[in-house]
């Protein structure tokens, strides 16, 4: 259940990575090809980027489909950003939360969002709502598992862990209390992603792409160098957005950290049941 996708690099409008591709998270949201569970994806979507100079990200949700808000294509034909991450929801369970429940979840620096569904939901998490303070309980934008979900690993990341230890931690944490959950994560700062294949499908894609900026400048004489220089863009999602061979699948049990270099895979660890 659920698509997402999250990317890196030189800046390019959101429409470009979410809506022209084929197989973007547009069409996924009626016609995914490698989800596992569920179908349509048509309870709410949002994005989130990041703007020059700003660390704290703009946030776009709705409650509605991605096909049906034509505020977000005239949006995403204009907006452009070095990183971004967005998704298209289908609900675990009925609810009223209407957009709140609608990923990207953020905090500070940091967006969220989860692919899956918690088994046992909500009673089966009752013993690690127990660990988060009140207030932070009170705040949760929605009442659904993944809003839990993301002030587990937000507690995490305010008491300083890192956001590949902070996902690999909270996922080990659920599944020993909520055996048989699938718990797909993906997060940025933007500057990195982290990202868990944990119950549903995880890829990345490695592609380098000449940056607006880098052309524009190459068009002025210049002494020496190369005519056009160009960045690296790092895209994690659910499924590919297109057919490029360069795709690679993440293994099930697997954490992905990616900066705007490298992609990094290490096994996430059984709990102990």
């Amino acid at each position: 259940m659920c698509r997402h996708i999250a990317a890196l690099g030189p800046p390019l409008p959101l429409g470009e990575l979410l809506i022209a591709p084929e197989h973007g998270l547009l069409r996924q949201s009626w016609a995914p090809r490698r989800q596992r569970h569920g179908t349509v994806n048509a309870d709410g979507f949002g994005v989130g980027w990041y703007a020059d100079g700003d660390p704290v990200p703009a946030r776009y949700r709705r409650a509605g489909p991605i096909w049906g808000d034509l505020s977000f294509a005239d949006l995403a034909r204009v907006v452009r950003s070095r990183a971004v991450l967005a998704a298209v929801r289908d609900a675990t369970l009925a609810g009223a939360d209407g957009e709140a429940a609608a990923a990207p979840f953020a905090g500070g620096p940091w967006l969220f969002s989860h692919n899956g569904a918690v088994s046992g939901w909500p009673g089966s998490l009752a013993p690690l709502v127990r660990t988060l303070p009140a207030d932070e309980l009170l705040s949760l934008e929605a009442r659904s598992d993944s809003a839990l979900l993301w002030a587990l690993v937000l507690r995490r990341l305010r008491d300083g862990d890192g956001p590949g230890q902070a996902l690999a931690d909270t996922v080990r944490e659920v599944a020993e209390a909520a055996p048989g959950s699938r718990l797909n994560f993906l997060l940025t700062d933007g500057e990195t992603i982290a990202a868990t294949a944990w119950g549903d499908s995880l890829w990345s894609l490695a592609e380098s792409v000449e940056s607006v900026e880098s052309a524009a400048a190459s068009a002025a004489p210049v002494v020496s160098g190369p005519a056009a220089a160009t960045g690296l863009r790092i895209v994690v999602a659910s499924e590919p957005y297109d057919d490029d061979p360069r795709w690679r699948e993440a293994p099930d049990r697997t954490l992905l950290v990616a900066g705007r270099a490298d992609v990094l895979l290490s096994p996430l660890k059984e709990p102990a049941l």
